[in-house]
């Protein structure tokens, strides 16, 4: 008979660690993650807010999420990050306050106008790039920092207040932001969008060192089997999640929704994602004054096998 000490220590060898995960909690984008591990995750998991740095600053993160933006900058000095999983696509779009006298009924109008966004983010690099449709150049505006804002009323300091109070001229910023902008201006709000302009990608990440570790990669397909299961819900029975959604938030259910088609949760890695990251990468390198990395570099950055491995078992 196995004495009590030695299933013990049997039960303990074998046991999974807990799942630590980085990720914007005040984003829209994060949320099929928490779904995941309430209703369909097997393990244990925990979400702490934060992103991609996390996992070069603390040992014990397993998966962090962010836009591509931040992948480009941290990959730069970190070549064992890892993108595994893509959870969620945004259209971003602008909103400017056309109020008689502003002189703005064009996007080209927002030349020499101040334009409230966050540096260095991908709302900035959306930003630009929209602009640029239009032949306008960063040196042609001001990006005016502030901050988000999740439900009405906004206070000083975000920007749907700032747009509202005439601090900036315009808004380019992700959800529920940009939505709430708009509202605070009313029937002066004026709405900008091309989706073929820009998406932002929000994907998951770890590091190559996670992914060699058999326990850790364990866990981590496991979650992501889970994850699949969460952004099918958004997908096709959205109505199950809104309000879990909107109370993880603190949004209004109703905001929520009429956000909701500007993102996609396809349960996948973006087929153009490479793509996406050599031309962006021309802005975060530029940005960051450093140089380009190589598209053979950037090839490395992105790994399928995770999610290849999901979906044959």
């Amino acid at each position: 008979m196995l004495s009590v000490a030695f299933v013990l220590l049997l039960l303990g060898s074998i046991q999974v660690s807990a799942l630590k995960i980085a990720s914007s909690t005040t984003t829209i984008e994060y949320t099929p993650e928490a779904i995941a591990i309430k209703d369909f995750f097997s393990g244990t998991a925990s979400i702490t807010n934060g992103g991609v740095p996390n996992l070069f600053s603390d040992s014990s993160i397993d998966l962090a999420s962010n836009a591509e933006t931040q992948a480009l900058r941290n990959y730069a000095t970190h070549k064992n990050l890892r993108i595994i999983y893509t959870v969620c696509e945004v259209h971003y779009r602008i909103v400017a306050n056309k109020k008689a006298g502003s002189g703005i009924t064009s996007l080209k109008d927002l030349k020499g106008k101040k334009i409230g966004t966050m540096p260095s983010t991908s709302a900035a690099y959306f930003v630009q790039k929209y602009l640029g449709t239009v032949g306008l150049k960063e040196s042609d505006y001001t990006v005016v920092s502030g901050s988000t804002c999740m439900s009405a009323p906004c206070g000083a300091g975000t920007f749907p207040y700032m747009l509202a109070h005439g601090t900036v001229d315009a808004v380019g910023m992700w959800e529920p932001t940009l939505e709430l902008s708009a509202q605070a201006l009313g029937a002066n709000a004026v709405i900008f969008q091309d989706r073929s302009v820009y998406r932002e990608v929000f994907n998951l990440h770890t590091t190559a060192e996670k992914l060699k570790d058999v326990t850790a990669r364990k866990n981590i397909v496991t979650f992501i089997r889970a994850l699949n299961q969460a952004e099918a819900e958004y997908n096709t029975t959205p109505d199950k999640v809104y309000s879990r959604v909107a109370s993880t938030l603190n949004m209004n259910v109703t905001l929520l929704k009429s956000v909701w088609p500007i993102h996609s949760f396809n349960g996948t890695l973006a087929a153009d994602l490479l793509d996406v990251m050599v031309e962006e990468d021309a802005w975060v390198a530029k940005t960051d004054r450093r140089s380009l990395i190589s598209r053979t570099d950037l090839a490395n950055l992105i790994d399928g096998s995770v999610l290849k491995e999901v979906l044959q078992t």
